[in-house]
């Protein structure tokens, strides 16, 4: 474990120690060129990846593939999952800690990519932003409610581009389902249901006791950042934290940005009014239960409420689904034909009819199928070159340009409130395991089988307070967010 304590991560302790030096610059951004807004010759965004192995690896290449972007910088905790993109690129000047990296090539860089574990989302992009650098920061857009609302906030303020990862929404699937929608295809939606197969990763399941030895090439304590410090444990990195609380936001957090993009974007929705829900539990014999309340649960059901809108004549209401849990089947969906993709889909339930698609909102049909081909409305929505694969180069593009230049299809003004929502929904879940003790000194629940009621202006539950510890949790001594 790396002995290093943690810096102040603030854009003044950033500027005070940043490299000053012209000398040894290898590739020159463009603002330093002509300030900002000025498009360099070369036209090349120069890029700082934080979180390079795994989806790292394909954001990087999918801004490579751009043409009109600069990798210039690689930073990674782990040496063995960083190993494929240093390769690719090996030019790029690599760094470990994120905050090395700002500290000393912050005025050489245009942008910032952030694809770490969920947890340390937040620090890493608003940190980007307080230097004003452009942000592309993978789903979730943050662990927290509170953290989402602060980088919601902070890219108008810092008036910088940004975009989550979430390629669906740059697809045309999405397009043509609210092309459908808008032109009445449907009717009246106050009904959608969004379901995955999902998680593939362990869940419900105890934290284990046995320690293991930190691999030689990951440096733990900066994995951690601003999670609460515990031992290594085996399997965890690269990929099964996203089933533990303090890292990871369960199935939601990896498919509720693919699967309810199309919802939020077609019916116009923002903030949660209300949410309840249900969930899996694990028996350990045939009369005990088991509730781990740092593990995310095997499965859950949950519904959430939004309130009216302009596109709407009354509130929407999502059902959630995962742990391969499915909605029924709609009768006009024939016995052999799939159902959403199979393992993942969303279903729109309109007063005139029916439409669904898979992840990604990938292949949209209406209901019955064969309405698919018969239905014929007008393009009214353009279409991202590229469609989801487009999703990177359309941010590129969108940086070069400069802020409020382009548009670009998953903003923090979009991808925040989408990204509160689904952690509203984690809200609930983890309410099943707030415990109280009554005067008999058995230990009851209440936070099961209730609905909670969300406070917007405010940020938290109104009628169940224990649960509100979770809209913003503290943060591991030594790290914080923003100044």
């Amino acid at each position: 474990m790396s002995e290093e304590k943690p810096i102040n991560n603030s854009r003044r302790n950033f500027i005070k120690t940043g490299a000053t030096a012209a000398a040894g610059f290898m590739i020159v951004p463009r603002y330093v060129l002509g300030g900002r807004g000025f498009i360099a010759p070369s036209d090349k965004l120069v890029v700082a990846a934080v979180g390079v192995g795994g989806k790292g690896t394909s954001d990087i290449e999918g801004f490579y593939k751009s043409g009109k972007a600069e990798i210039a910088y690689l930073c990674d905790v782990d040496d063995r999952q960083a190993k494929k993109s240093v390769n690719a690129f090996p030019k790029a000047k690599y760094y470990k800690d994120w905050r090395k990296l700002f500290d000393k090539e912050h005025k050489h860089i245009d942008a910032v990519s952030v694809s770490t574990p969920d947890h340390n989302h937040a620090i890493i992009g608003y940190a980007a932003m307080q230097l004003r650098k452009h942000v592309y920061i993978q789903k979730p857009l943050t662990h927290d409610i509170y953290e989402a609302r602060v980088l919601t906030a902070a890219a108008k303020k810092y008036k910088v581009v940004t975009q989550m990862g979430n390629q669906g929404a740059s697809g045309d699937g999405v397009r043509q389902l609210k092309e459908w929608f808008d032109a009445g295809v449907i009717g009246d939606v106050s009904t959608v249901y969004c379901w995955t197969d999902r998680p593939v990763w362990p869940q419900g399941i105890p934290w284990p006791t046995a320690k293991t030895e930190v691999p030689k090439e990951l440096d733990w304590d900066l994995w951690l950042g601003t999670a609460p410090y515990k031992d290594y444990i085996e399997k965890l990195v690269p990929f099964n934290w996203r089933g533990w609380w303090d890292y990871g936001t369960g199935a939601l957090g990896d498919m509720g940005c693919h699967l309810m993009e199309a919802p939020f974007r077609i019916l116009d929705l923002s903030y949660v009014k209300d949410v309840q829900s249900s969930v899996g539990t694990v028996y350990t014999d045939i009369f005990s239960k088991a509730y781990y309340p740092e593990s995310c649960p095997p499965s859950s059901h949950i519904t959430l409420t939004f309130p009216k809108t302009e596109k709407t004549k009354g509130d929407v209401t999502i059902h959630w689904m995962d742990g391969g849990i499915q909605p029924e089947r709609p009768e006009e969906l024939g016995p052999n034909e799939v159902f959403g993709d199979g393992g993942n889909g969303m279903l729109f339930i309109g007063t005139k009819g029916k439409m669904m698609a898979g992840t990604y909102a990938v292949n949209p049909q209406l209901l019955p199928t064969s309405r698919t081909k018969e239905v014929s409305v007008p393009q009214t929505i353009k279409r991202v070159p590229g469609g989801d694969s487009g999703h990177y180069a359309q941010w590129v593009e969108a940086c070069l340009a400069g802020y409020g230049k382009m548009e670009v299809s998953s903003p923090f003004e979009m991808a925040g409130p989408l990204t509160e929502a689904l952690l509203m929904a984690n809200l609930s879940i983890r309410g099943h395991d707030v415990q109280r003790k009554r005067a008999d000194g058995k230990t009851e629940y209440p936070g099961r089988s209730i609905k909670l009621i969300w406070d917007n202006l405010n940020m938290k539950v109104t009628n169940f307070d224990e649960v509100n510890q979770f809209v913003k949790r503290e943060y591991r001594e030594g790290w914080k967010l923003g100044v």
